[in-house]
Formats: structure tokens, C-alpha cells, sequence
């Protein structure tokens, strides 16, 4: 007979988990044995916070949900930053922890707190297993997991609970579908495609979450409409395409050019567009005379923009339903659009001085166009979201919601995990790598090769030119350098110091046909990013 962990194991892999993350005590022990029995293999960390975003990359790699394990007490606590993240970055993750059985709890205090209280502001759902509910509780949390943006889902499981007999019935998985927009309350949407001259599509995550790329894609190409992507949704038009405006979020040289362009169109439609990747200007950045039909995930209730038809549901097909019925007629028939193409280029051009403009120029020269690219956060994700132009979605991996430091590389760590074949190259600051330095550990013992390439100029950069900016004191910005070289050499990798374009391509080539992980620590000048994005 089955106990409660192989139940949890088998609907775990049957709803396409292939790994977890975590590190084990001794309240999860039983967890462990039963995913590894189902064939899902359980990798080691060096901390829950890394290992989060371990799971999160496997997510992007094949599909399936992260997984997450952690054992009770601090381990759970050091998990936080990541659920948080999983939450407001819409990634649909599992998060198993052990706990002490109910009854002990009353009576016995060490390491034991309400996990469930701490996460419940931050996840989707959470639950506490019992005998007998473990196919109940996991059809419950995988549903909702998976339902309209996608988030974490937290189940706290009892030791006793893991390892007793399952006696119920086991019900068949459920299967969640979502509906179409009514054909009645499309006709006024279909009129205004119809009568548009200058319409623009803006895309969001949750077009990725959806599996509605295809559809975004093809919907611009029929009718003529340019793309403008968050950062999460970037590549869902390859950004080489005449139609790709690129992407939009927190770079302020960029909302000089495209909020413009976003106000001069008379149509507005917005598929899977969340504005929680976005800065304060794309608080209303509509005007009145602008008509917006938006397709949604959920209904709008962060109230950083109006909508005058908002469809919620499955974004492909509403914008299928919107197609249908409308025939394609010319639109931007000025220069609109190819000429804000043009000064967006221009304006992030690497320049002939070697900084970080130079580094990401240089990468995209000689990464292959389908390398998946993971990047920290902070001054350099900015410059490198606007100039890295990606050929496919989930080709550019990142914390966009909640601007988690440290992500980098172990996203990259999971999703070469779960695609070995792929090109994968993690881009990170000096601070951020420092925040996650054992998990080159992980790196090593996976003996997967990976491609690590920091930007160091020993400053919280984008903290310190804020400070600048408002007339502050440098204070507590700063730090000593970090001999990376040594650290990576320590760690069994191909290192070196990198101060040029053309020695950065040359160590590139190399990297990508080795069979060690490389880690190219990138001297830049102090104050690299003034005017950068």
C-alpha cells in the first residue's frame, strides 16, 4: 500500500515535475524517498532561497511546476524570498515542507512555528496534509497553482502524515480548461480592429504562462500591429522582427521613446499584460481618446490602468476570437514605427568605451541567437533587458515582480539541470554572485557547463547612482573586491579576468565548447552605467 508521500510524488510527477530543490532534515526524509521512487530526482543546495530559483528554471526548461522542498523551521523561513518571488512573478510552484505532527506540536516548541501563517501572504493557497487527503490536497494545490496567473501553493506535511498508508480512493487528476470570450460581447471589440489606423499590441507574462505566444505572434503578423513586450514576455515576437518594439519596464531612456509612441495609437491591446513588472510612469500611461480591449488572466485590480472591454480567460483565444470576423487593411501608414525602432537602437548602441554596454554587445555577438540568458538584479539588468534581443520567449530569465538579487545564477543552475544541450549564460553583478557564492558548489557537483559572466565594479551601482541622483552621501554602497578568478578556480572552473571586447568574445568561443563551467569576471569602470538606460 501507498503512503501519503507516494501519492504526493505520483501527482507531482504526473503534472510534469522531473526535479526538486532543496535541503533535506529530518522531517522530510520520507518526501524525499518517495519523489525519488517516481523518477523525480531531488538536487541539493547550498540554501532554500537558491534553490527556489533552481526549481523555478527547471519550470522554463520543460513546463512543469518548481518544486520546492524544505525541511521545518529555518528552512522553511529561509524559503520566503523565493515563495515571494514565485508569487509576484507569477511562477507556479509546489513548496513541500515537513513539520512535527499536530499533537507534539502542542507540547513541544523547538524550531516549530505556524508555517503557514508566515507564507499565506505570499502564496496562492496553503495547506496542511491529513491521512487519507494527499490526492485531494494535490489535485487542490496543483489546480490552483496553475489557474489564472500562475503562483506558489505552500503544503505543510506532518511527519506521521508522509509516512501513513494511503486508504482512500484515489480520484483521477483534475483537468482545468479555460473558456473563450462570448461571441456577443466581442462585436464592439471587433469593430474597433476594424476601424484602427495605428493599433499596438502590448504582451505580458502571462501570455508565457498561458502557452499563448503562438497566438500573440500570429495575431501581429495578419493584422500589421508592432509588439511591445514586458521583460518576462520578451522574444514572444523575435525582437529582430520589423514589427518588435522590444520591451519596456524600468529603463527611463526607454520610456522617453516608447511612452510617446504608446499614446500616439488609437487602439490599445493588451494580452496577458501584468504591470507589476513596470515602473511608476506606466501608472495610466493611456489617454482618454485611446481605446483599450485587454485580455486577461484575471480581472484588472491593480489599478495601474483602465480598459474599456476587458475579456478574462484564455489570452490566445480571445485574441483568436478577436481575429475572427476582421479582415487586415494598412495601418501605421507613416514611419511610426520603423523610425522608433531606429532611436531605440541608437539610444542603447554599446558605444566604442569598454563597461557593461560593451559586455552584453559583445555576449550577443557570440552566444548563439536560442541562448537562454539568466540576469541578477540591479543596473545591469536594466541596460541588458533593452539591449539583449531575444530570438524565442523564455529565452531571458529573471526576478521582473519583486527584483530579487542573487537569482541569476541558480536559474541558470536549474535550467541547464533540465536542459543539458542548451547554450545557458548567467549574467550577474558582483554583489549578486557574492550573495550566492556556495551555490557554485551546486554548479560543480552537477558537472553540467554553465557560463558565468560578472560585471564587477565593486558598488551596489544602480543603489549608488540613486544616491547621486537626490544629492546623498556615498554611504553603504561600497565594497572590496572579490578575486572571483580564485573563488571559480577553487570550485574546479575555467576563470579568468576580462577587461576588452575582443578578449570577453575570444574567452566566449571557448567557453561555449567546453566542458567545465567558465566564469568571466568583467572589470568595469566605476560609475559604468551614467546615461546607460
Amino acid at each position: 500500500m501507498s503512503n501519503s508521500a507516494d501519492i504526493i510524488a505520483q501527482r507531482l510527477h504526473a503534472a510534469g515535475c522531473r526535479y526538486a530543490f532543496g535541503i533535506p532534515g529530518g522531517e522530510v526524509l520520507t518526501l524525499v524517498q518517495a519523489l525519488h521512487r517516481q523518477g523525480i530526482e531531488f538536487v541539493l543546495a547550498k540554501h532554500e532561497n537558491a534553490a527556489g530559483f533552481m526549481a523555478e528554471g527547471t519550470h522554463h526548461a520543460c513546463g512543469g511546476p518548481a518544486l520546492l522542498i524544505a525541511t521545518l523551521g529555518p528552512g522553511v523561513a529561509n524559503a520566503v524570498n523565493v515563495v515571494t518571488n514565485a508569487w509576484q512573478d507569477r511562477v507556479p510552484m509546489i513548496f513541500l515542507t515537513g513539520c512535527v505532527d499536530p499533537a507534539e506540536a502542542h507540547s513541544y516548541t523547538h524550531q516549530v512555528f505556524d508555517h503557514g501563517a508566515l507564507l499565506a501572504p505570499v502564496t496562492k493557497a496553503t495547506f496542511t496534509l491529513t491521512v487519507d487527503t494527499a490526492d485531494v490536497v494535490l489535485d487542490k494545490a496543483l489546480g490552483i497553482a496553475l489557474e489564472g496567473q500562475p503562483g506558489p501553493v505552500h503544503i505543510d506535511v506532518p511527519m506521521g502524515v508522509a509516512e501513513a498508508p494511503h486508504r482512500a480512493a484515489l480520484r483521477p487528476a483534475a483537468c482545468a480548461r479555460a473558456g473563450q470570450p462570448r461571441e456577443q460581447d466581442l462585436a464592439e471589440a471587433r469593430e474597433l480592429l476594424q476601424q484602427a489606423q495605428s493599433p499596438l499590441l502590448i504582451a505580458g507574462l502571462d501570455v508565457l504562462s498561458q502557452g499563448g505566444e503562438a497566438a500573440v505572434r500570429e495575431f501581429a503578423l495578419r493584422f500589421g500591429v508592432p509588439v511591445l513586450t514586458t521583460y518576462k514576455a520578451k522574444g514572444v515576437l523575435e525582437e529582430t522582427h520589423p514589427l518588435a518594439l522590444g520591451a519596456a519596464g524600468l529603463s527611463p531612456k526607454a520610456d522617453k521613446l516608447l511612452l510617446p509612441f504608446v499614446q500616439c495609437a488609437d487602439l490599445l491591446v493588451l494580452a496577458g499584460y501584468d504591470p507589476i513588472e513596470m515602473r511608476a510612469p506606466w501608472r495610466e500611461p493611456f489617454g482618454e481618446a485611446q481605446r483599450i480591449i485587454e485580455f486577461s488572466a484575471v480581472a484588472g485590480t491593480h489599478g495601474m490602468h483602465r480598459a474599456d472591454l476587458q475579456f478574462v480567460g484564455d489570452v490566445a483565444a480571445g485574441l483568436h476570437a478577436l481575429g475572427n470576423g476582421c479582415t487586415a487593411h494598412p495601418v501605421w501608414s507613416d514611419d511610426s514605427v520603423p523610425r522608433v525602432r531606429g532611436k531605440l537602437q541608437e539610444a542603447f548602441a554599446p558605444g566604442d568605451a569598454w563597461g557593461p554596454g560593451q559586455i552584453i554587445a559583445s555576449a550577443r555577438d557570440v552566444m548563439p541567437p536560442t541562448a537562454v540568458v539568466t540576469v541578477d538584479s540591479g543596473a545591469h539588468r536594466i541596460l541588458l533587458s533593452q539591449m539583449w534581443t531575444c530570438s524565442a520567449p523564455r529565452t531571458l530569465l529573471q526576478s521582473t515582480g519583486l527584483c530579487t538579487m542573487g537569482c541569476a545564477l541558480p536559474l541558470a543552475i536549474g535550467y541547464k539541470r533540465a536542459a543539458p544541450q542548451a547554450p545557458v549564460i548567467a549574467f550577474t553583478g558582483d554583489a549578486g554572485l557574492e550573495m550566492v557564492l556556495g551555490e557554485l558548489a551546486t554548479l560543480r557537483d552537477s558537472t553540467l557547463p554553465l557560463v558565468i559572466v560578472v560585471f564587477c565594479d565593486a558598488s551596489l551601482a544602480l543603489i549608488e547612482l540613486k544616491q547621486r541622483r537626490v544629492g546623498h552621501a556615498n554611504v553603504g554602497v561600497d565594497f572590496d573586491g572579490t578575486d572571483f578568478v580564485s573563488v571559480a578556480n577553487a570550485f574546479g572552473m575555467h576563470a579568468a579576468w576580462v577587461d576588452d571586447a575582443e578578449q570577453l568574445r575570444e574567452r566566449l568561443r571557448d567557453a561555449l565548447t567546453d566542458t567545465r563551467s567558465t566564469l568571466l569576471a568583467c572589470r568595469i569602470p566605476r560609475r559604468g552605467y551614467d546615461d546607460a538606460f
